[in-house]
């Protein structure tokens, strides 16, 4: 009877470590972590004309990628619960400090200060990465708290309040119209989820592209000569061809470069545009992909955010706590956001504003922050109950 027992316990104890690691979510890892190996080839050929550059950008982003993944697994670790104290207050005042520090101690870049140096020129953040974080768990916690008053006018100004401030605060302070626009978005997505009504988002929508062209409408009347920046840059998203030689340089030669890769590219490394695309590595880095792999690697990397996307919606839908799921449903939104955005500016669909491409554009405290937000979508997959 002894022995029996002592097998039993033998039994129970493999079969509660196997329920344990099949908690953790090892598909979303391999996803990312394959994302990010295509990011560090991509941004190494983008580079590879300049083997000074090419190295230093490679270099860099390996050590980022490093950090992203060591960042990733620690936090996967963490208990989200201990967010929930931090979520209303804690993270968002951090976040408001933060990029209320950019204003004396921030340094500038390609014309704009939204960088904070934490060792030298060799280690920076974006204070904007921890803002959406921020508003992720801000919202998760504003959802989980209130319920079904979340369509009340008291759940619309809770909610929004806090990201119109944030998104404000990133717009004034950085100049970062992408940025903001991605935090409202998130906020925006995670309200349209939770909300059990469809009707008042179709006629926001319709509003919306209703102000949207008749924004249009106005620039092409009185646009032109002296305009605005922003002004400037809708008519060069209308009429590329015509700002061929300044404001929509990049987005031509992005679009030379997605028309001359055809069905399966010219090949890893022998991209042409990429010798005279500014900053081909970082945002228009998709338009490489199409240059050198064609239209069936751009397809691939599609379908692999897809796939990543999909997982984090099989974590939400199935973790039985709200603000748990609102985490994976606030993160899946931001990756979301900037993946269609992204691919939006590269084929001038939109005009052409900073948006990466999540952990394959160059950019190290991007990539940390986005792994760090996989991380918790992780932990949270790991409370989801096992049959």
């Amino acid at each position: 009877m002894a022995k029996q027992g002592a097998a039993g316990r033998r039994r129970r104890k493999k079969r509660s470590r196997q329920r344990t690691l099949r908690f953790y979510d090892f598909n979303l890892v391999f996803l990312v972590i394959f994302l990010v190996v295509i990011g560090l080839i991509m941004i190494f050929s983008a580079t590879a004309y300049n083997s000074k550059d090419a190295t230093n950008f490679f270099i860099r982003q390996v050590i980022y990628a490093v950090v992203g993944v060591a960042a990733m697994i620690g936090v996967s670790f963490i208990p989200y619960q201990l967010y929930r104290g931090l979520s209303e207050y804690g993270i968002f005042i951090a976040a408001i400090l933060i990029l209320l520090v950019l204003t004396p101690l921030g340094y500038s870049s390609h014309g704009a200060t939204r960088w904070l140096k934490i060792a030298g020129d060799s280690l920076t953040i974006q204070p904007a990465e921890i803002a959406k974080i921020a508003i992720i768990l801000f919202c998760a916690m504003v959802i989980s708290r209130i319920g079904k008053q979340v369509k009340s006018r008291n759940g619309v100004l809770m909610l929004f309040g806090g990201a119109v401030f944030l998104s404000g605060l990133i717009l004034i302070v950085t100049n970062n119209l992408s940025s903001a626009l991605i935090v409202f978005l998130i906020a925006f997505c995670m309200y349209f989820i939770a909300h059990p009504r469809l009707k008042p988002f179709l006629i926001l929508m319709g509003v919306g592209v209703a102000a949207l062209v008749l924004l249009i409408f106005v620039v092409q009347m009185v646009g032109g000569g002296d305009s605005g920046f922003r002004i400037t840059r809708i008519l060069a998203w209308l009429h590329p061809e015509d700002y061929a030689g300044d404001k929509s340089f990049q987005t031509m030669q992005a679009l030379y470069a997605i028309g001359s890769g055809g069905l399966f590219g010219k090949g890893l490394g022998s991209s042409a545009q990429k010798l005279i695309m500014p900053e081909a590595q970082n945002d228009m880095i998709f338009s490489i992909i199409c240059e050198e792999l064609g239209l069936f690697g751009a397809m691939v990397i599609i379908l692999l955010f897809i796939l990543l996307l999909y997982r984090m919606i099989y974590i939400a839908r199935n973790v039985k706590d709200v603000f748990a799921s609102m985490i994976a449903i606030g993160v899946f939104s931001h990756i979301a956001i900037q993946v269609v955005l992204n691919i939006a500016v590269v084929t001038n669909s939109i005009p052409n504003t900073g948006i990466s491409l999540p952990f394959i554009s160059a950019g190290g405290s991007s990539l940390v922050f986005l792994m760090i937000e996989v991380g918790m979508v992780l932990n949270v997959s790991r409370s989801i109950p096992y049959d």
